[in-house]
């Protein structure tokens, strides 16, 4: 019995000094792995960045490309300003680069906001000044100042107005109902009745 327990236990240095390589080189196999997806990493990090910056660049390039066939037409109507028949033309020249630029923001997802007639909603107009118009109804934008403008269905500006805003005594009072009516009716009859 002896005799085995001496054999095992000049096994057992070995098998731990075999265990302790395997996992040394384990280990190595790991670290290399870790620096490898570490490296990886930072060259994904690296080229997200350089994409990034690649696409705006390309995407102002391509805003700017759309803008400048109505740069050029304000260029020509510009120079033959001087030589337009009548004011009329030169106002009609504008107005079409208007209508130009207006499409082009159109195909970029820009939209106006409506403001002229509309209910006032904070969200899209800003309220600059306050008036009284009693024809007209509460809370309604009277003028716009400034045109608002959605990108995408997000406000990157809001329409700066003038809104509508009643004085107390003059917002509609509320209308009375058929029961206020009966009850009056009743203390007219009850009045006659005692008259009589």
């Amino acid at each position: 019995m002896k005799h085995k327990d001496k054999s095992k236990d000049q096994h057992e240095p070995e098998e731990l000094l075999r265990q302790i390589e395997d996992l040394q080189k384990e280990k190595d196999e790991l670290f290399g792995k870790l620096q490898r997806v570490s490296a990886d990493y930072a060259n994904f990090q690296k080229r997200t960045a350089k994409q990034t910056t690649d696409t705006i660049a390309y995407e102002k390039e391509r805003i700017i490309k759309t803008i400048l066939p109505a740069l050029d037409n304000f260029e020509h109507t510009l120079q033959n300003a001087q030589s337009a028949e009548s004011t009329e033309v030169l106002v009609k020249g504008v107005r079409i680069i208007y209508d130009q630029i207006l499409d082009i923001l159109k195909a970029h997802g820009i939209e106006r906001i409506a403001a002229v007639g509309e209910e006032f909603d904070p969200a899209l107009h800003e309220a600059i000044v306050q008036k009284a118009e009693p024809e007209k109804e509460e809370n309604i934008v009277l003028e716009e100042f400034q045109k608002g403008y959605k990108l995408n269905g997000r406000v990157i500006r809001p329409s700066r107005v003038i809104v509508n805003k009643l004085p107390a005594e003059q917002q509609i009072e509320p209308e009375r109902t058929d029961v206020e009516d009966d009850k009056t009716d009743t203390s007219d009859e009850r009045r006659e009745t005692r008259d009589e």
